[in-house]
């Protein structure tokens, strides 16, 4: 029955909907629900006055050795329409977000009729452990024969819990396997029907009393007699279905987002690691709620985590699918053994002040409730999920799912996603015969970068700087190479707007209109459509980088110097290497801020050059004599170019005479360094590298990591080895032209990825 008729017009029937609430003081917002019947006079004062808070003598009363008492904000859910009754859900949380993104669900499931949720009877169970059983079958016979006078004697102890219309409700026995040697072990379980108290103190005196009276029933010995948390005879089951078109919002379409939810929910449901995040999403609306009624939020977790690993594997604790009618219906089954009556609850003035506002006349409505808080954090989660994206969209999301769900091994996994999102067949059997051919080109050994697809002709080169990193930004030579890593892309017309899609970098993001709001790819992305005139287009652009992020190898001007050809193949713009070198410079601009132009550069034009900044830039192909081995060592730390060459521009404002000697000591090492290749004088282009990297960590740009790397290479045989780009980690690259198996292998065993190229 809604509440307003329940209690007379005490409270309105939308008493739980108050239009801008989050724009009210908070003076104004404890007005409102008193305004609206949802607290007396009495609580409406205390709350402005904040003796609703627990003072440290009180705390004293509750646990040991109290020196203070730590607040938690306590914020209220909104827009709860639950079995046709009105909730305003006091939450107690630090975390931002959970209780705005709580009451939009609800107000996204309000218009569509709200949350159904129901509950079974609140049984706790009690275990009693009995060993050294002589008999266990007869044993376990014997008890449950005897069933009701165990019961009874259980229901003894506690005969106001019976007068309520709780108690001890059912027995039951069993056996378990022993080590060998030992006699099987005998376990009962009481199935105690606790009412509105949580239950553990009652269960645990009901075992104890009982253990006496098991002992002389079974022969054995009783051992432990405790209450188990796993409340799977307490389940609470909650319901929300929202039509299609509810779900339309911010240029998304309805059934775009319904299926981004149901796929974001299907992998949660075969991935336990998916489904780790997905129920503590979950879990930040019902212990928030948990916390605020005073219940125990850690037995609470502790019974959902392990209600989701029942099964084989963990997995999700609610469900989405599409009905016949194409609307979206979520479910949500999860065990819930919560009380409102209990020393917490009447201790803690707060506690009895959210049970008032809550307004739950019991220990199942609460769990009902809390049930229903649950799906609706778990609903606003996916929807962001398939939407704006928490990180990544749901195409991308979609491949994980079924690259995992096919058994993909971890080595193989980001390039078996991008090539089932390069096919557009986003299916199980895809990804099944995706990766067998993985492993046949990969000679069932470790597959390394991921080879372009067919179509995939618009490339941008990854590359390595042997000479002159940060000197060459200030107008001094350097030198650089590309490296057999690549960025491809393509372009593929949609009608909603701009996706940027990077699987291997978890990217998946639709362009925002608002440049606020934008990220630093949609950035990039943005400016580039702006200066090409395609902001008008709507379009998904999918980029398959084999280049590792942030690791200092020119992945950031590969991707867009792939980008740009892209549009340029897909539009038929007919841009020059030199326009496409000039674009990718500006978006570099955007993600560097002040590059050098070296790394776009090698990444259009693919070749081995010396370069010097300036207007226009002094580029020089560089021939090698012969090729040169060199290995790649990657420290897995990101290396964010932008930040050191800020650091090195602040140290040369401080003392630009002695960087401004650093950096012309690097210019002449690149110039000695080029008539090294030339006559393929390896010993002295070694010596040089470590004299470079001794210069570049001058400007303190190196990192542990990266010593770590250049020790090692050094140990095992390397004839140089240095920093690679803006350092701070990235990468490093050490000179092997006979060892680089030797080089590669100890890297490897110190925890890094290394791999060799050959630099011609």
């Amino acid at each position: 029955m809604p509440r307003g008729k329940k209690e007379a017009g005490a409270r309105t029937m939308t008493g739980s909907v108050i239009p801008s609430f989050h724009k009210l003081s908070i003076e104004e917002r404890v007005r409102a629900i008193r305004d609206r019947g949802l607290i007396s006079h009495q609580d409406y004062k205390n709350l402005l006055a904040g003796r609703n808070v627990l003072s440290v003598d009180s705390a004293g009363t509750m646990i040991e050795n109290v020196v203070g008492v730590m607040g938690l904000p306590v914020g209220l859910g909104l827009n709860f329409l639950i079995n046709g009754k009105d909730y305003v859900v006091p939450m107690a949380v630090e975390e931002p977000s959970i209780v705005a993104a709580v009451s939009y669900a609800a107000k996204t499931a309000r218009a569509a009729g709200g949350f159904s949720s129901s509950s079974m009877e609140p049984l706790l169970i009690g275990q009693v452990q009995v060993m050294d059983v002589p008999r266990p079958s007869q044993a376990r016979s014997r008890l449950l024969q005897r069933k009701e006078e165990v019961l009874n004697l259980a229901n003894s102890l506690h005969p106001r819990l019976v007068a309520r219309g709780g108690g001890a409700r059912d027995l039951e026995v069993y056996l378990f396997p022993a080590p060998p040697g030992k006699p099987e072990m005998l376990v009962v379980h009481l199935l105690v029907d606790t009412r509105d108290a949580m239950g553990a103190n009652l269960v645990n005196t009901m075992c104890e009393g009982v253990a006496s009276l098991v002992e002389g029933i079974t022969g054995g010995k009783v051992f432990l007699r405790i209450l188990s948390n796993l409340a799977d005879r307490s389940l609470v089951r909650a319901r929300m279905r929202v039509p299609a078109a509810d779900l339309t919002s911010n240029g998304f379409d309805g059934e775009q987002v319904r299926d981004g939810i149901i796929i974001a929910g299907e992998f949660a449901d075969i991935d336990p690691y998916r489904a780790a995040t997905h129920n503590k999403g979950i879990m930040n609306g019902i212990d928030a709620v948990a916390l605020a009624t005073g219940n125990d939020w850690r037995a609470v977790e502790a019974s959902a985590h392990a209600y989701a690993a029942r099964g084989s594997r963990y997995t999700s604790l609610t469900r989405w699918r599409s009905d016949d009618e194409g609307a979206l219906v979520g479910e949500i089954e999860i065990p819930l053994k919560v009380g409102t009556v209990g020393g917490s609850q009447q201790s803690n003035p707060t506690v009895a002040l959210n049970l008032r506002l809550l307004g739950v006349s019991s220990a199942r409505e609460l769990a009902e409730v809390m049930g229903a808080v649950g799906l609706a954090q778990n609903f606003a989660a996916l929807r962001a999920l398939a939407t704006e994206g928490i990180q990544q969209g749901h195409m991308t999301l979609h491949a994980r799912s079924v690259v995992s769900a096919a058994g993909t091994p971890p080595e193989l996994f980001d390039t078996v996603v991008e090539r089932v999102v390069q096919s557009g067949e986003i299916k199980v059997w895809k990804a099944k015969e995706l990766l067998e051919q993985v492993r046949v080109a990969a000679g069932g050994q470790v597959a390394g970068a991921a080879a372009p697809g067919d179509g995939l002709t618009a490339c941008g080169h990854g590359k390595i700087i042997l000479f002159g990193e940060h000197a060459v930004v200030y107008g001094k030579r350097a030198i650089a190479a590309p490296i057999p890593l690549a960025v491809h892309s393509r372009v593929v017309d949609t009608d909603n707007g701009v996706w940027i899609v990077m699987p291997r970098w978890g990217v998946e993001q639709r362009l925002h209109d608002d440049p606020v709001k934008r990220s630093a790819i949609e950035e990039i992305g943005a400016g580039i459509l702006d200066r090409l005139g395609l902001s008008d287009r709507s379009m998904r652009i999918e980029v398959y980088s084999e280049i590792p992020r942030a690791m200092g190898l020119g992945g950031s001007a590969a991707v867009a110097v792939a980008i740009i050809r892209a549009l340029d193949l897909h539009y038929e713009l007919g841009l020059s290497d030199d326009e496409v070198n000039q674009y990718a410079y500006r978006a570099e601009q955007v993600a560097h801020g002040t590059p050098s132009g070296i790394d776009n550069t090698v990444a259009t034009f693919g070749r081995p050059i010396l370069y010097r900044a300036g207007s226009p830039p002094q580029i020089e192909e560089i021939v090698f004599a012969k090729p040169i081995r060199f290995v790649i060592g990657i420290t897995g730390s990101e290396s964010l170019t932008a930040k050191t060459v800020a650091r090195v521009r602040a140290a040369r404002d401080k003392n630009r005479v002695v960087i401004d000697r650093v950096f012309r000591g690097i210019d002449a090492l690149t110039g000695q360094a080029l008539v090294a290749i030339k006559h393929h004088d390896l010993e002295r282009l070694g010596d040089l590298m470590n004299v470079c990297h001794g210069l570049l960590n001058s400007l303190q740009v190196s990192s542990w990591e990266l010593e770590e790397l250049i020790q090692i290479a050094r140990e095992h045989g390397a004839l140089g080895a240095k920093l690679t780009g803006g350092g701070g980690g990235g990468s490093m690259i050490a000179l092997c032209p006979e060892n680089a198996g030797r080089v590669i292998e100890a890297m490897k065993a110190g925890g890094y990825q290394a791999f060799e190229v050959s630099i011609a």
